[in-house]
C-alpha cells in the first residue's frame, strides 16, 4: 500500500487478484486500482466491461480540484457525456479517503454512468451518497500530478488524460 493511501480493508484480505485490479497509465506512471466488488458489485462489472472496450483510453480529466478530486470518463471531455447505461447506486458504509475511486453522477442516485474521480484527500461529506467502486494502492503520486483546473468548478484547460487503462488479467507483460 502506498504511504498515505487510506485501505478500505484489509490489505492482507486482497492479494492483487488480478481479475479485481485496474491499471490506470497516465502520463506520469502507472496507477494500479483495487476494485472493490464486495462494496459495489454492478458498478465493478460496468467498469471491467468499459475498460475492455478501450473506453477509457484517451479520455481527459475534465474536472479536477487541488485537495478534492480529478473526475474523468466523459468521452465528450465536457462532464455532460458517458456511456449511455445509466447505474443503480450501490451505496456503502465505506468512506471516501485519500485514494477513493467513486462513481460521479447527476442529482438523482441512480445516475452514474461512466464518469468517476480519485480524491486526493478525505472527502467525508461524499460518504453514503456516491458508489465508491476502488482504491488506489499504487501510484497516488502520479494521481497527485494531474493537472489542476481553475476555480471552484475545476474545469481544466489542455487537460491530462487516461494514456490506457486496462484490467490487470488482461494486460501484456503485468
Amino acid at each position: 500500500m502506498a504511504a498515505g493511501v487510506a485501505a478500505l480493508s484489509s490489505p492482507s484480505a486482497w492479494s492483487q487478484n488480478l481479475e479485481d485490479t485496474i491499471y490506470l497509465d497516465l502520463k506520469d506512471g502507472r496507477v494500479v486500482i483495487r476494485l472493490r466488488p464486495d462494496l459495489a458489485p454492478n458498478h465493478v462489472k460496468r467498469i471491467k466491461e468499459l475498460t475492455r472496450k478501450g473506453f477509457y483510453d484517451g479520455i481527459v480529466f475534465h474536472r479536477v480540484i487541488r485537495g478534492f478530486m480529478a473526475q474523468t470518463g466523459d468521452p465528450t471531455g465536457t462532464g455532460t457525456g458517458g456511456s449511455g447505461q445509466k447505474l443503480k447506486a450501490e451505496f456503502s458504509n465505506a468512506r471516501h479517503l485519500r485514494g477513493t475511486v467513486s462513481m460521479a453522477r447527476a442529482q438523482s442516485p441512480d445516475s452514474a454512468d461512466s464518469q468517476f474521480f480519485i480524491c486526493f484527500d478525505d472527502a467525508s461529506f461524499l460518504d453514503g451518497q456516491y458508489t465508491i467502486w476502488g482504491e488506489v494502492t499504487d501510484g497516488m503520486q502520479f494521481v497527485d500530478l494531474i493537472k489542476k483546473g481553475a476555480g471552484q468548478s475545476g474545469a481544466v484547460t489542455d487537460p491530462d488524460k487516461i494514456v490506457k487503462m486496462q484490467v490487470a488479467a488482461d494486460a501484456k507483460g503485468k
